[in-house]
């Protein structure tokens, strides 16, 4: 297996990466144009572009900013809200898997920016329908969140005549390189099938799938292209014309806005999925016996690629953390209704045969980054990546059970003060 000479991403990377002739990925090679690109520039084309989209009466809303609890949410709505300017309606799916965590940033977030805010909440019949019917298919426990965060928001776009949804970071770019920022790709079926839905929507599990009915699974089904038309709907990134630094946004909405961190099994990074009990836990060892690396390598390889961290330490880092086994198992098993023994046999199916062998003696992994310590370093590198914890809101009390529609009210807390967009430039 080859892996990129500067961050730690393996040749099998499912979004479709590429290594060059002198050893360094598409995502780095990408990832340089963070440190030449005008972005006080773009940020200037991000205004021109959201200004046709103010509704001047104040009769209606001028975007939809897809949130949840974790993730980039809070620096996407602060950056829309009080950068931009522009009155966004909030939209969210329920994943599910909430953790208590999660659901209190989300209500510190609907009221910190002052937003209307909108949910899909599905009965967890037809989402644990979904979820074993992904897992037959794909080897995926999480396909249905993909699916639903990336549909309902549009979905409401078309139903509320809305046409402009501001998203945060491309993943395709800012992770593989799959596009250059000059690019300015938008939300697209196409990119949403082929690498958020791992090829597989929703009529497609339902064909191949006899447990899934369509009709129940209808929030699933992606608005029709006379449907998107007519609405006119377009979905911009933001990471297109803003410098994407996720560690950074994130201290800079904990100082603002009083951002909740977590913790991760499997990974160093406090931040992001941390309202999910499932995402860096279940869902991340399986993305692991599905292609041999995991989101420890995602998050190392970003902050190589923003100058914190060395390869050469980010190795230890990825030795320390990609074998470590997960911790809810059980318990997500028992929600779901399956044996832990069908679980993992259901994910041997989809592992890679590019890095995994078996014999008499089990699966093995044919190769491994760590195996790979030679670097191409990147200028100015650094070992300076350090995740901040915050004190928890409910000290003491356990974050052990999956919650699914918490408080929307959080006493005390009041909305943040517009802020100037100049840290920006």
């Amino acid at each position: 297996m080859r892996y990129c000479n500067r961050c730690v991403y393996p040749e099998n990377h499912p979004l479709n990466l590429i290594i060059d002739d002198e050893g360094v990925c598409s995502g780095c090679r990408v990832h340089e144009e963070k440190d030449r690109l005008n972005w006080a520039e773009r940020l200037e084309m991000l205004r021109h572009i959201v200004d046709d989209y103010r509704d001047e009466t104040g009769r209606s809303y001028d975007c939809i900013v897809p949130v949840d609890g974790a993730r980039d949410s809070y620096f996407t709505v602060h950056i829309v809200k009080n950068v931009l300017r522009l009155n966004p309606l909030l939209v969210g799916y329920n994943k599910h898997f909430n953790t208590m965590l999660g659901i209190r940033n989300l209500a510190y977030l609907k009221i910190a920016f002052g937003c209307d805010y909108i949910e899909q909440v599905l009965k967890p019949e037809t989402v644990k329908v979904i979820t074993r019917a992904s897992l037959a298919e794909m080897g995926s426990i999480y396909w249905h969140v993909l699916a639903g965060r990336t549909c309902f928001p549009v979905r409401t776009a078309v139903d509320y005549k809305i046409p402009l949804i501001i998203w945060g970071v491309h993943q395709g770019c800012d992770q593989v390189g799959m596009f250059s920022h000059l690019d300015e790709v938008e939300m697209t079926r196409k990119y949403r099938k082929e690498h958020d839905l791992l090829g597989v929507e929703i009529e497609d599990l339902a064909m191949r799938q006899p447990s899934v009915d369509l009709v129940e699974a209808e929030p699933f089904v992606y608005p029709s292209d006379r449907e998107l038309a007519s609405a006119g709907v377009r979905g911009i990134y933001l990471s297109n014309y803003i410098r994407w630094d996720s560690k950074a946004q994130h201290e800079l909405m904990i100082k603002k806005f009083g951002y909740e961190t977590g913790f991760s099994e499997r990974t160093f990074d406090n931040y992001n999925h941390i309202d999910c009990h499932i995402y860096t836990d279940v869902h991340d060892y399986i993305k692991y016996l599905k292609w041999g690396y995991s989101k420890i390598h995602d998050h190392c390889s970003r902050e190589i690629r923003l100058h914190r961290l060395t390869r050469a330490t980010a190795l230890g880092i990825v030795d320390a953390y990609r074998k470590k086994l997960p911790t809810g198992t059980k318990r997500f098993c028992e929600w779901l209704g399956v044996a832990e023994q069908e679980l993992w046999e259901r994910v041997d199916i989809h592992r890679d045969p590019r890095i995994w062998h078996r014999d008499e003696r089990g699966w093995s992994l044919g190769d491994d980054v760590v195996n790979h310590p030679h670097a191409q370093p990147w200028a100015g590198s650094r070992d300076d990546c350090t995740f901040l914890r915050t004190p928890s809101r409910t000290p003491g009390v356990a974050d052990d059970r999956y919650v699914l529609i918490g408080r929307g009210f959080v006493p005390g807390m009041g909305p943040e003060q517009p802020v100037s967009g100049d840290w920006l430039l």
